[in-house]
C-alpha cells in the first residue's frame, strides 16, 4: 500500500501543477451557471483525464466514480474516488483555496487517501492503519476546549440538496458561534476535513448527505485521531445526514451544541 500511496501522492502533484499554471489570475467572466461550468470543464476535464491514467497505471483493476458527484458509494471492490479540482468556485475565481483529492475505496470504506492543497503547499496523506501525515510528517489534532476552536463548516451539497438540511446548516451556524473563537468555511470538504487532522483547525462539521467530499477527510481525521461521527454521535457512515470531525476534547461539547439544533 505504500507504494500505492507514494504514486497516489506523486500523480496528485503532477495534476496540482498543471492546474497551478493554468488557474486565471482574474476572476472567470461567467454571467451563468452555464457559462461556469463551461470555464470549468475546460479546464477541469483535461486535468481529471490525466488523473485518471495516473491512477489507473497504479491499480488497474480498480473502478472509477465521478468524483464530487458521486453520491452511491459500491460496497464490494476497490474503487478510486477523485476530483481533479475540488473547490471549482474558488479555482473560477482566482482564489487559493482548492485541492487535488484522491481516495481508494475498499468494499465501501478508504483504505488510502491524499488531499494536496497546491497553493498552499500542504499534502495530507492517510493509509487505513497507518496514521496520518501532513507533508510527511506524522500529524494530529491539537487540545483543545470549543471556547479556544477555530471551527470550519460547509454548505450541504448542491447536488439533491435536501432542503431540512439546509435548515440545520442555518440554525446550527447560529448554534455554534456563540461557542467558538470563529467559524470559517475554508474551501473544500476534504481540504478543510484534513485540516482537522493537521491541527490547524479544532472541528469541522456539516449536515446533508456528501459521501464523496467527506470520505477523504474522514480517514484522514481518524487515523490522526479526531473523532468521526454524525450529529448524533453514531459512528459516520457514507450515506449520514450529517458528519462531524473534532480533536477529541472539543467533539462532545461540539455534540452538545449541535444536537439543540
Amino acid at each position: 500500500m505504500m507504494d500505492v500511496l507514494a504514486g497516489t501522492e506523486q500523480a496528485l502533484r503532477e495534476v496540482g501543477d498543471h492546474l497551478r499554471d493554468r488557474q486565471p489570475a482574474e476572476p472567470v467572466d461567467a454571467a451563468t451557471p452555464q457559462q461556469a461550468r463551461a470555464a470549468f470543464d475546460a479546464i477541469d476535464r483535461p486535468a481529471a483525464a490525466l488523473l485518471r491514467e495516473r491512477l489507473t497505471a497504479l491499480r488497474p483493476g480498480a473502478g472509477w466514480l465521478d468524483g464530487e458527484w458521486e453520491q452511491d458509494v459500491p460496497r464490494d471492490g476497490e474503487w478510486w474516488l477523485c476530483d481533479a479540482t475540488d473547490g471549482a468556485v474558488q479555482y473560477l475565481s482566482a482564489l487559493p483555496q482548492w485541492a487535488v483529492t484522491a481516495t481508494l475505496l475498499r468494499d465501501g470504506a478508504p483504505v488510502l487517501a491524499v488531499v494536496h492543497a497546491p497553493l498552499a503547499g500542504s499534502t495530507h496523506t492517510a493509509t487505513a492503519g497507518g496514521g496520518a501525515r501532513l507533508n510527511g510528517r506524522p500529524c494530529a489534532p491539537r487540545p483543545r476546549t470549543l471556547a479556544c476552536s477555530v471551527a470550519a463548516t460547509s454548505q450541504p451539497p448542491l447536488v439533491g440538496r435536501d432542503p431540512r438540511a439546509l435548515h440545520a446548516a442555518g440554525a446550527s451556524l447560529s448554534a455554534v458561534l456563540p461557542h467558538v473563537l470563529a467559524v470559517r468555511n475554508l474551501g473544500p470538504t476534504a481540504l478543510q476535513t484534513a485540516q482537522v487532522a493537521s491541527g490547524h483547525l479544532a472541528l469541522f462539521w456539516q449536515f446533508g448527505a456528501d459521501p464523496a467530499n467527506l470520505l477523504p477527510g474522514a480517514l484522514l481525521a481518524a487515523e490522526a485521531g479526531a473523532v468521526v461521527t454524525d450529529a448524533e454521535g453514531r459512528p459516520w457512515t457514507p450515506d449520514a445526514p450529517s458528519f462531524v470531525a473534532a480533536a477529541p476534547g472539543v467533539h462532545a461539547e461540539l455534540l452538545d451544541v449541535l444536537r439543540r439544533v
